[in-house]
């Protein structure tokens, strides 16, 4: 059982940066697949970005590629989400996803694809 706790939203202005955390329980926590999704009202899950374990490789979505950088602390068990340059259509619920599996391929793009979720913690950018 992997237990994920989400910390770091707010509300900021366009232009505005925001750090999100994720702290992870588990052994293995370096090996994991551990991404983010976002999620804003009447809309499915959308993917952000990953970070697989194990030195696999990071992958962003178009939408937020440039302006977010994800890193991890292996030694914390926590992965963090850098957001700069944040924009209006930026807003929502920013979920912590994390699968014990290194997903290949595109895997990581899919939310069903992560076992643990945190709790979301909500983000909101003003125009």
């Amino acid at each position: 059982q992997v237990r994920l706790v989400e910390s770091g939203g707010g509300l900021v202005q366009a232009g505005g940066s925001l750090r999100l955390s994720c702290a992870a329980s588990g052994r293995t926590f370096s090996s994991y697949t551990m991404a983010w999704f976002r999620q804003a009202p009447g809309t499915e899950r959308e993917f952000v970005v990953a970070s697989r374990g194990s030195g696999g490789g990071t992958y962003y979505a178009d939408s937020v590629r440039g302006r977010f950088s994800v890193s991890r602390d292996n030694a914390k068990n926590t992965v963090y989400l850098q957001m700069n340059s944040l924009k209006p259509e930026d807003t929502a619920a920013y979920y912590c996803a994390a699968s014990t599996e290194i997903l290949y391929n595109t895997r990581y793009r899919n939310y069903r694809n992560y076992d643990y979720w945190g709790q979301g913690t909500q983000v909101a950018v003003s125009s």
